[in-house]
């Protein structure tokens, strides 16, 4: 997460109409803090990112290689590598890298920022996005897609108002409080398409903004509305918003123009989609108007009602096939501008949650978000205002479609579509949760991480596959200023040790537990270390990134074993909102997999899993049923052991 501190000045970089100036250097100081409160309270109290040292970060990563070697040869060659960088172009990249820790306010943030994601050029549809998917409306409330989006409304900019005080609770752990800036990039703000290979974001928040203007998006059948749910001073009520809601419902009778769906594009076809919609001055006041935006609201007319359809809808937009225009297939996509922070989406059928994008705010921001606001709603005693006189109703924004924007439209589609298709989804709950792994003293994340490398190492042994990379888990480092993620390089000799003996009956349970044991301790320890900031990854990023343009690439880089270990052919992360039904991402390699799991609930934990549809997706899903019954098994079976000593 990215900060500014209080102390140094907010430049506002200059804008030209719908953001169509070039990315400037300065970019990310658009956005400002709250106003002072206990919001951003502990910012200039927390410590840098440290610069691990470099003798221990490379024999983490030795220890790492092991599992991942396919010969001893192979593992004698990158220790050979790995020996030569550490007493030769390592020593120098490292002073480099330290000399950039002192003299910047985060070493990682501009490399990450753009390595990450916005020098990535693949759609962020599948690709970077986020969803999550939201409970059951409360029944005591009027029900009713309208009803939930209306509420949904109110309650975020209930929220956004606080934040913008300075009156929201800042996140913290049991070790002390974390960092908060990549708060500033949740409203009022959204990603656009740079045509030199590289986006960036724009903020039209302004310093000061005590939260009680701005106008929101809502999306309906691809037509583009404003609705300004503060209209003076004050904050439209619940009854008021639907009667807003209602009006764009009722008033969009056809499907529109579906100019949403070129956000989903390749980035450099949507930049250059981009420049030839707001060349246009009608279209470049409506991007600007939606860019400006708090949020986007999508009224989506598709009623999912299974898990997976439902998942599929909030990641990348429903399919109804021979529903559109010509018999095409009708796409959820035409209705949402995916890059913007925060999209809410609310379904016919009342079913709701939320699309996030990802470049500059990681999860976990908006799950405060939908927490907040969720538990907001539900509470009987919620304010749901007063009654509003003489409200302006919401103004439709028309694009101006030229043969051009049609062609581009087409094109989009056809591109979304199969990028869809592409796709393979599947979700599983297993029949106990984190009450039962806690009662067997064991941390629900590392029980679930090892259920997948269990689950996985089968699923290689049945393809008869060599494993092709390494599992990533994101670890958060929001201890330090401006902390992000760092990875948990879950794969381990422990883990493949544990793993190897739940498949081989001369070993016993008792053996099993303490391999479990040793696996789990392991995962625990690495887990830290990454918070701590003390990871391989980032790290050995950074001395890369300070090679200088005619250095050579030294020779660790380029070898095959190293690369794998980062072939995160195991995608990997947990949160955990009560409010939450689904939740999910897609894979990061071809030939990965995403798995986006739960722990918190007590009566099960749920994975869902991504892939592309040449990948055995259901068959892994089913692997990971199976280690789940064997691992509860097992320590079922250890405690009746224990319990006839």
């Amino acid at each position: 997460m990215i900060l500014l501190r209080r102390s140094r000045a907010f430049i506002s970089p200059r804008r030209t109409m719908a953001s169509s100036a070039s990315r400037q250097a300065n970019w990310k100081a658009a956005a400002p803090a709250p106003l002072p409160g206990p919001t951003f309270a502990a910012q200039s109290s927390l410590p840098k990112l440290p610069v691990p040292d470099l003798p221990d970060t490379l024999a983490k990563l030795k220890e790492s290689l092991k599992p991942l070697a396919w010969s001893d040869a192979e593992l004698a060659e990158v220790n050979k590598k790995i020996d030569e960088f550490g007493s030769g172009a390592g020593e120098e990249l490292q002073k480099r890298l330290t000399k950039r820790r002192d003299e910047t306010a985060h070493w990682l943030e501009e490399w990450w920022d753009d390595l990450g994601y916005l020098t990535y050029r693949d759609s962020v549809i599948v690709n970077v996005s986020y969803y999550y998917g939201f409970d059951d409306y409360p029944a005591h409330l009027p029900q009713g897609s309208i009803a939930r989006a209306a509420a949904l409304t109110r309650g975020a900019m209930q929220f956004r108002q606080l934040f913008k005080l300075g009156q929201v609770k800042p996140e913290s752990t049991k070790e002390g409080p974390i960092c908060m800036d990549t708060w500033r990039w949740m409203f009022d703000c959204c990603r656009i398409p740079g045509q030199q290979g590289a986006d960036w974001s724009v903020s039209y928040a302004k310093d000061g903004d005590r939260g009680d203007s701005g106008h929101i998006i809502v999306l309906r059948k691809g037509r583009v509305w404003k609705l300004d749910p503060w209209q003076n001073g004050r904050l439209l009520s619940l009854a008021e918003l639907q009667r807003q809601l209602q009006h764009i419902s009722d008033n969009t009778a056809s499907e529109y123009p579906g100019v949403g769906v070129l956000t989903a594009s390749n980035r450099d076809v949507w930049a250059k989609d981009y420049a030839n919609l707001i060349s246009d001055p009608q279209n470049a006041s409506i991007v600007e108007q939606i860019q400006s935006a708090a949020f986007v609201l999508s009224l989506d007319i598709e009623q999912p009602t299974d898990l997976v359809s439902y998942s599929r809808a909030l990641w990348h937009g429903s399919v109804t096939p021979h529903a559109g225009v010509n018999n095409k297939p009708l796409l959820g996509l035409r209705n949402r501008w995916v890059d913007k922070p925060v999209s809410f989406v609310v379904f016919e059928n009342g079913k709701a949650g939320i699309l996030g994008e990802h470049s500059v705010m990681d999860g976990t921001p908006t799950v405060a978000l939908c927490d907040t606001v969720l538990d907001m709603i539900a509470d009987p005693t919620w304010d749901q205002g007063e009654p509003t006189k003489d409200a302006s109703l919401p103004v439709a924004l028309d694009w101006k479609v030229s043969p051009t924007v049609e062609s581009a439209i087409e094109s989009a589609e056809k591109a979304a579509l199969e990028l869809v298709e592409s796709q393979a989804m599947n979700i599983l709950r297993t029949p106990y949760g984190k009450a039962a792994i806690k009662s067997f003293k064991v941390s629900p994340d590392s029980w679930a991480q090892m259920v997948v490398q269990l689950a996985y190492a089968r699923l290689l042994n049945s393809k008869g596959w060599k494993r092709q990379g390494g599992t990533y888990e994101a670890a958060t480092t929001r201890k330090f200023f401006k902390g992000r993620t760092e990875a948990i390089r879950v794969v381990s000799s422990e883990s493949d040790a544990w793993v190897r003996s739940m498949d081989d009956e001369t070993v016993s349970v008792e053996e099993r537990m303490r391999l479990f044991g040793e696996a789990t301790k392991k995962h625990i320890g690495w887990a830290r270390m990454a918070g701590n900031g003390l990871g391989v990854d980032r790290h050995m990023l950074g001395l890369r990134q300070s090679l200088k343009k005619d250095e050579t690439l030294p020779a660790l880089y380029s070898d095959p074993l190293f690369k794998r270990s980062s072939n995160w052919v195991l995608s990997t992360s947990a949160i955990f909102s009560k409010h939450f039904e689904a939740y999910g991402w897609g894979e990061v390699v071809p030939e990965g997999f995403g798995v986006a799991y739960m722990t918190g609930f007590d009566g099960y934990l749920q994975y869902t899993i991504t892939s592309r549809t040449e990948m055995p997706n259901a068959e892994f899903c089913k692997e990971i049923e199976k280690a789940a019954e064997d691992l509860y098994a097992l320590h079922a079976q250890a405690g009746q052991a224990k319990s006839m000593l």
